[in-house]
């Protein structure tokens, strides 16, 4: 048996495959381009998902790659597992081959156990073997080509051995190879009933795609075959480098050093540190491939895992920041295989740095609080309200509670956190509406040229046509559906531009398009007809010239902007999503702070800059490599061909796009910034509009500032200096207002103290202060505090649907009552909740009418505590 790291390893699986005519095809983005049925590429096959569909062509039959994987959030998750086990990870690297029609089972079989038993010299009594139970082909090729004895072949069920893309679509049986760790590990051969044990280890799965599923059930062969693999490059390592944990391989152990050096660890078998080695691998990729922190989708995932990991290095003692230490050692690891990687370690340990810091703020906050349910909890189970408190006032995702849980061999009431979470639950699972019938979806095996690049209008065929989902051969006079045609010079919405409109002209009428979209390799014309169209009726394709001419200018405008904000904010910034559409553009782009004014109009100054100089565009194909070499930037979420399409302007910007562009920048005319705003954690949105939007737009702003002047009774030239006197002169009769109800308050308190009870020894004060502003009551409270020397004071005030309320406790009487517990105590009973300090407390409510029974109740309250 051969020893490699995991580098080598790697490195030998796609050199084998490549000597047997596979293209290699580097690793996908973690984030899937253009699927919005996955939270994130979770298995080996998901980039060639549309090949094996029939949705996309490839210049080749066989492939082979290491894909980065995540399985963390939606259906696959195996979060809660991590650094528990010894082969569960949130991130993890899955090698595979892949035959898109080509090879079938015979040679995926030999494929297969040639790597493993002569390149990897495993040895092969060592090797066990599954087939699907009904899949004699697949025992026959392993019992009597291969050679392995029909003892270690198991035959398994449909629930391991049988995969399937979905309900419906594309699906096969399976063949799975396992390694034997030996007999010192307990566990039994798959399909025994010790099988769960650790001894016999799954290492690669062959899946053999052979049939489509139809919702019947109905099983119909595919006409090409396909094969899928996938082997787990940490579980392979591990048998190679002699030890039975993933943990152990050359990889984690460099990390968990790490983990432990930042964190000042000294246990090396701290099961902390296996979390965090883990963690900070799918955190940093998830970064890399543009992915930020936020309360929602992959986002809120990567927030998960993000502090999942801060909490595990607080358990071991780690004073400050420390996770994005580690990035160093992952780039160290990992570099070589992912050069991105590297060239991003800064902005990636920026992410993490920044996102610890602000959970830091709150950790210590909710971990006392935890302690506090903990220490007077009855039974083993922490109530589902509890745990969506912490979720929502102190960020604590569930499964970091369940996680302090399990240690105390506790666990959670997930029902009734379920119930609690409502909305936030369903963001993050929002992987849980994916799905769909494959064979009910929209397919066309027809392919468009574009011809839009050069030609507003060009003739055409209808080559294919649909009506309500169905196929059909005609369209009559009101009849709505979806054209196909075999050329266009119709541009079918991508990379954020919108679809052309425009006109169909036949000789028996026309079809108004009203959108166009890909389907497919085919460009689908959507619209209504005006008479009557057909299959392979000859058609005059005219867009709306004008709107495609300002779609035009917004696009470019994206270009220019993206470089602009570039050099006026950091090389950090990349595009995370843009809009094109004919009025304005949209463009999303990651940053961590606020964009100053100043940096504002530093960027509208260098775009208007770029349109003066009106450099010429132009546009090239050539091999994706050769594009990246040259410099050229990849949008957000898009999904390139081999050979793709280079925007360059001047010296000026250079990026990948199959959009369609203004000639010269001095075509957009002017550039005007409309707005600028967050719009998730490390994601900000600028919206933009162009020629004569942009000027129609500064003159309405120029309308609203000659009416605002004509109010303030100044013009143009002096309505700043008179706004500034206006809030001036505001502010201060602010100030009088809040210093007369400061004494309004005090007189008012001043009075109430004569209705102060004694309850027990104990001075208690209970008022109804109906008048009085919610935020004169801290102040009307201290006060009273420093009259009464020692007591209890409860004030409540509703205003319309709304209710303030406020507990103080004198500081000699705080080891008896506390404030928080007696305002939470008024608000359950009004529809709300507060919180604060011991002395101290204030809540709010939406139910005014019960504020008075609320009140009432304080009494019986002190008494049971007196």
């Amino acid at each position: 048996m051969q020893h490699l790291t995991t580098a080598q390893l790697r490195q030998k699986f796609l050199d084998y495959f490549a000597k047997h005519q596979h293209q290699v095809v580097p690793s996908a983005s973690l984030v899937p381009g253009n699927d919005p049925t996955l939270l994130f590429n979770n298995a080996g096959m998901v980039p060639f998902k549309d090949v094996f569909l029939g949705a996309e062509k490839r210049p080749y039959t066989r492939a082979a790659s290491a894909q980065r994987c995540v399985r963390a959030g939606g259906k696959h998750n195996d979060l809660e597992n991590v650094g528990y086990t010894a082969r569960h990870h949130t991130f993890f690297e899955m090698l595979g081959n892949f035959s898109f029609g080509d090879y079938f089972k015979e040679q995926a079989i030999a494929f297969a156990w040639k790597f493993l038993t002569e390149e990897l010299q495993l040895p092969k009594e060592k090797l066990w073997v599954t087939v699907f139970t009904e899949d004699d082909e697949a025992a026959d090729i392993w019992i009597n080509q291969i050679g392995v004895p029909k003892e270690r072949v198991s035959r398994i069920g449909a629930k391991d051995n049988f995969w399937s893309m979905g309900d419906t679509g594309p699906c096969g049986p399976c063949s799975e190879i396992f390694y034997d760790h030996g007999e010192e590990v307990w566990g039994g051969p798959p399909g025994t009933p010790e099988e769960d044990g650790d001894r016999y280890i799954e290492i690669w799965n062959l899946v053999f795609m052979q049939f489509n599923r139809h919702a019947d059930g109905t099983m119909e062969p595919l006409p090409n075959p396909s094969i899928d693999t996938g082997m787990g490059l940490e579980r392979i390592a591990a048998i190679l480098q002699g030890v039975h944990s993933n943990y152990e391989i050359d990889l984690f152990q460099a990390l968990i050093s790490s983990a432990a050096k930042v964190t000042n660890a000294q246990d090396m078998e701290d099961k902390s540190l296996r979390v965090i080695a883990d963690h900070i691998r799918s955190c940093a990729f998830l970064v890399l491939d543009g992915v930020m922190p936020s309360n929602e989708g992959r986002g809120y995932v990567l927030r998960r895992i993000i502090r999942r990991a801060v909490r595990h290095g607080n358990k071991l003692g780690a004073k400050g920041t420390f996770f994005h230490k580690i990035v160093a050692e992952l780039v160290a690891q990992m570099g070589d295989a992912y050069p991105e990687l590297a060239q991003k370690q800064g902005i990636i340990e920026k992410v993490l740095r920044i996102e610890e810091e602000q959970f830091g703020k709150t950790l210590e906050r909710g971990l006392a609080i935890l302690e506090e349910h903990l220490s007077s909890l009855e039974g083993d189970v922490i109530p589902g309200d509890v745990v969506f408190k912490l979720y929502d006032t102190y960020g604590f995702p569930a499964d970091l509670t369940a996680d302090v849980a399990r240690e105390r061999f506790l666990t959670i009431d997930e029902k009734g956190f379920q119930e609690c979470m409502d909305v936030q639950r369903k963001k993050a699972q929002q992987a849980g509406k994916f799905g769909a019938d494959y064979n009910n979806q929209l397919r066309s095996d027809k392919s468009t040229e574009f011809k839009g690049y050069d030609a507003q209008q060009h003739s055409a065929t209808v080559v294919e046509m649909f009506a309500a989902g169905e196929k059909v051969s005609l369209l009559n006079d009101g009849e709505e559906g979806i054209v196909i045609l075999n050329r266009t010079p119709f541009y079918a919405e991508s990379g954020g531009q919108v679809g052309d409109t425009g006109v169909l002209a036949t000789a028996n009428g026309q079809f108004i398009v009203t959108d166009t979209q890909k389907l497919g390799n085919a460009f689908a014309h959507h619209g209504k007809v005006v008479g009557q169209i057909g299959v392979n009726d000859k058609v005059d394709a005219r867009i709306d010239a004008e709107r495609r001419d300002r779609i035009k200018k917004n696009h470019t405008a994206t270009h220019l902007i993206h470089e602009a904000l570039r050099q006026e904010l950091g090389e950090h910034v990349n595009q995370k999503g843009s809009l094109v559409q004919a009025d304005r553009l949209r463009f999303d782009f990651s940053h961590f702070e606020g964009v100053t004014p100043e940096q504002l109009q530093h960027v509208e100054k260098k775009v208007n800059d770029e349109i003066r100089h009106n450099f010429a565009l132009q546009t090239e194909l050539m091999a994706i490599d050769a594009a990246k070499e040259k410099g050229a930037m990849a949008l957000f979420g898009e999904k390139y061909d081999d050979e793709v399409r280079v925007v360059s302007i001047g010296d000026y910007s250079i990026e990948l796009c199959g959009g369609t562009h203004v000639e010269r920048t001095g075509d957009i005319g002017l550039f005007k910034i409309v707005s600028e705003a967050g719009i998730a954690a490390g994601v900000r949105r600028i919206e933009a509009v162009t020629g004569a939007d942009a000027l129609n737009h500064i003159a309405a702003q120029e309308e609203k500032l000659t009416q605002i002047a004509a109010l303030l009774k100044a013009d143009s030239g002096n309505v700043l200096d008179k706004v500034q006197g206006l809030l001036e002169r505001s502010k201060g009769l602010e100030k009088q207002v809040a210093q007369l109800n400061d004494k309004l308050a005090s007189a008012a308190g001043a009075s109430l103290l004569d209705g102060a009870k004694d309850i027990n020894g104990v001075k208690v004060l209970i008022a109804n202060v109906a008048g009085t502003e919610s935020k004169a009551l801290r102040g009307m409270v201290d006060d009273l505090k420093n009259k009464m020397g020692s007591g209890i004071i409860a004030l409540g005030v509703a205003d319309g649907d709304k209710v303030s309320l406020i507990a103080g406790v004198t500081k000699d009487l705080t080891g008896q009552f506390k404030a928080g517990e007696l305002v939470n105590h008024m608000a359950a009973q009004v529809g709300g909740k507060g919180g604060g300090r011991p002395d101290m407390a204030q809540a709010g409510g939406t139910q005014p009418e019960h504020l008075d029974a609320a009140l009432a109740s304080v009494e019986g309250w002190v008494s049971e505590r007196g």
